[in-house]
């Protein structure tokens, strides 16, 4: 398990990103640095996120591994168990390596379009992150 800290990447909001828009994410990382969905499936109570936003309340919820998808299988967040309306899928996150200076795409709920995060730091589950206090 390792602790992976996203940040904004540039877009044309954000020209220089923003290291106050992004996740933290406990996540099943294998020694490549891709999501290992063997280990997700007896870890998947410790898989947590925390949704950091500028001028926005923290959302907290979990790394999800769902069947179906681009490639059999997706990877997303989900903050409410009772409906996906509020899941946040991610591009293809499986094929990803999440290693710092890499870049990942996840869709918001409440918008069609991706956006791109920095794979900003990768550490031990217990490490305290630059942008907040551990999970």
């Amino acid at each position: 398990m390792r602790r992976v800290i996203l940040t904004l990447a540039r877009c044309p909001e954000h020209p220089d990103g923003s290291v106050g828009r992004g996740y933290e994410v406990v996540a099943p990382l294998g020694t490549d640095g891709h999501l290992d969905a063997v280990l997700w499936n007896g870890t998947r109570d410790r898989c947590r996120v925390r949704r950091f936003w500028t001028g926005e309340p923290d959302r907290h919820g979990r790394l999800v591994h769902r069947a179906g998808g681009a490639g059999g299988a997706t990877w997303l967040i989900d903050y409410d168990d009772r409906t996906d309306d509020d899941d946040e899928p991610g591009y293809r996150l499986g094929t990803h390596t999440f290693v710092e200076g890499e870049y990942v795409s996840i869709r918001e709920a409440d918008d069609e379009a991706y956006h791109t995060f920095k794979v900003a730091r990768v550490s031990a589950p217990g490490a305290v992150s630059r942008v907040g206090s551990p999970a």
